[in-house]
C-alpha cells in the first residue's frame, strides 16, 4: 500500500525527528515529496509504503505524536 498524506507539525512537534522515528518503529518506507519547515510549524507531503495494517498503524501513531494527518489525492504530488 502507498498512502500519501500531508503532515502538519505544530510548534511542539516540528523539532522532533518524527518521520525518522516512524521509519524506525514501523516496517514502512517513507518518501518526502515536499516540505516547508519553519521554527513554529511544518508541512510535509509524505508517501508511506508498506503493508496495509502497518501503514494504518503508522498513521495512527503519527496522530498520537501530535501531528495532524490529512490524506491527499494521488495526483496532487505527482510531478
Amino acid at each position: 500500500m502507498r498512502f500519501r498524506v500531508y503532515l502538519t507539525f505544530n510548534k511542539d512537534s516540528v523539532r522532533e525527528p518524527i518521520i525518522w522515528k516512524l521509519a524506525k518503529q514501523f516496517d514502512v518506507v517513507t518518501n518526502i515529496r515536499t516540505a516547508e519547515v519553519k521554527d513554529d510549524m511544518g508541512l510535509v507531503g509524505l508517501e508511506i509504503d508498506g503493508e496495509d495494517d502497518v501503514v494504518n498503524a503508522a498513521v495512527k501513531w503519527l496522530g498520537e505524536q501530535g501531528v495532524h494527518v490529512e490524506p491527499i489525492e494521488q495526483n496532487v504530488i505527482e510531478g
